[in-house]
């Protein structure tokens, strides 16, 4: 089994603000978001790895230029569901702030 407890949350709010434009909630709500699913285990069983800091901001960095940080995470989170099957919109960011 993968441990999925490496998401350091704390670490993870610093990496987006340094690496992405954004307001402290929208931060807060990717943050919550990435914890939900790394709490899942989905991603995990999936991938074989536990979701950390360096996966979500090398995945969000591929996102459209010009997306939010909210725009980049569902970006992505969409990408997993085409992926790994629908289970994965629940993690989608719909309002922050």
């Amino acid at each position: 089994m993968v441990d999925v407890t490496d998401l350091d949350r704390e670490r993870l709010a610093c990496a987006l603000e340094r690496a992405f434009e954004s307001e402290e909630g929208e931060r807060r709500a990717v943050v919550r978001a990435a914890g939900d699913l790394a709490d899942s285990g989905r991603l995990a069983a999936d991938r074989g790895e536990p979701l950390t800091v360096e996966t979500v901001v090398s995945e969000l960095a591929d996102a459209p230029d010009g997306s939010s940080l909210a725009e980049r995470w569902n970006w992505w989170v969409g990408a997993l569901a085409v992926a790994y099957g629908d289970a994965y919109a629940q993690f989608g960011v719909r309002r922050h702030g």
